[in-house]
């Protein structure tokens, strides 16, 4: 009795008060803005450095789109280490744990480790062919998860052998902030990519959507904000959502509309063994065929119109549009409820007046989540590009068992030609 006494005495026992306080974050807004705004209320200052800091990003995504799917998921994954690091950082602020052995390189390992199985599980996936070709590569993606799974085993095994007496319970909360915190940025991150492969459209689409709604529902709140909406996020109104809302809806149907008519967004995004390059070329399915839709008759009063022509997708972009718009701002305010948990106002200070990468994605990553459920759902049917691709890796009498199945069963459904009855 008396160790256990002694044992629930060494037990932490403190409430959310008690929490150390965080440095707050410097001032990055670059001088020559700082010069420029230096007239203006703090309320218009940081409306014009949000501002003129948007535009330049929203400039930047557009010249990576221009620059092609490889570009992009380059983009994802830096995104995703970039939010790892700030959300272990506060981990690392507010528990101390600079001088626990081995932590901070064991972060960055189990980071290595979860990429390196969820971007080995893709390269199996859609780089079949790249892969046949190699045999080096042949023995990493067949052991890929046997592989994993070890690495992974070292990097536990290591954390085990680093618990030192009196920072148990210290060293087990960081061990489960890292791993909630690979959940969150590496497995998000990798659906994604998953959405990009499916067609680049199922990529900007969804991420644009919660862009807008992030924009626009700051401009409503901002000039006609008067009604508080949550109380984790004081400057929320209820104006700024409403007015997020449609017009995050209509930007989609728009967007949608636009972007239906290329097959550079459109066409799955596929890997040429031959040109060693990503390649967007099809014919384009269904979903960006135009069709004629029947107007209801209650709208038709309205609009004067019986039959309108439009992409069976703009359909799905109501989905998107709507889950962006009431559902997608939910996941901004969980990070303000963490921010406030830990008595932080951003996560970092990298981008200026918007705070961490990770204050600009929080609601990104609930949409790819969305997305990948959405399109294994209700969307995506047997891919024969990826099954041809899987056959191809089989060994020849494999395949050739495949071969004569499918032809009696073709045979059977009176398909084949009689002079192809063999």
């Amino acid at each position: 009795e008396v160790d256990l006494e002694e044992r629930l005495c060494e037990l932490d026992l403190r409430s959310d008060s008690d929490i150390p306080d965080i440095p707050p974050p410097t001032d990055s807004t670059p001088e020559i803005l700082k010069r420029a705004l230096s007239g203006l209320s703090a309320r218009w200052k940081n409306w014009w450095i949000r501002g003129i800091l948007t535009l330049a990003m929203i400039s930047g995504f557009f010249l990576i789109i221009y620059l092609g799917s490889f570009m992009l998921m380059l983009l994802v994954l830096s995104i995703q280490v970039k939010c790892y690091h700030e959300i272990i950082t506060i981990g690392y602020r507010v528990y101390h744990s600079y001088d626990l052995p081995w932590f901070r390189s064991l972060s960055w390992y189990f980071l290595l480790c979860v990429n390196y199985f969820f971007y080995g599980e893709t390269v199996a996936d859609y780089f079949a062919t790249f892969v046949q070709r190699r045999e080096q590569l042949q023995f990493l993606i067949r052991y890929h998860r046997f592989i994993s799974f070890a690495l992974y085993l070292t990097g536990f095994c290591m954390f085990v052998l680093s618990l030192v007496k009196k920072h148990y319970r210290l060293q087990f909360y960081m061990f489960a902030w890292t791993h909630v915190t690979l959940l969150i940025t590496v497995t998000q991150s990798h659906l994604v990519i998953q959405n990009l492969f499916e067609g680049m459209i199922w990529f900007l689409v969804p991420i644009s959507s919660v862009i807008c709604n992030d924009i626009t529902a700051y401009i409503f709140g901002f000039f006609f904000g008067r009604t508080p909406l949550i109380k984790l996020s004081p400057k929320k109104t209820w104006e700024g959502f409403i007015g997020g809302f449609f017009s995050t809806v209509v930007f989609g149907f728009i967007f949608s509309y636009f972007l239906a008519q290329h097959q550079y967004f459109v066409c799955p995004v596929e890997y040429n063994s031959e040109t060693n390059r990503f390649v967007t070329e099809c014919e384009p399915s269904e979903l960006f065929q135009m069709k004629k839709y029947s107007v209801p008759p209650l709208l038709q009063t309205v609009l004067g119109w019986e039959t309108v022509n439009m992409y069976p997708f703009q359909m799905h972009s109501f989905a998107l549009s709507i889950f962006a718009s009431l559902i997608g701002p939910f996941g901004g305010f969980f990070a303000s409820g963490f921010k406030r948990a830990f008595k932080i106002k951003d996560f970092a200070d990298t981008i200026p007046g918007h705070g961490g990468i990770m204050d600009r994605f929080d609601c990104q990553y609930l949409m790819a989540t969305f997305v990948h459920v959405y399109i294994t759902s209700f969307i995506r049917g047997p891919n024969p590009s990826k099954l041809l691709k899987q056959l191809l890796i089989l060994q020849p009498e494999q395949q050739l068992s495949v071969y004569k199945t499918l032809k009696s069963h073709l045979v059977e459904k009176g398909i084949l030609q009689p002079s192809l009855r063999g």
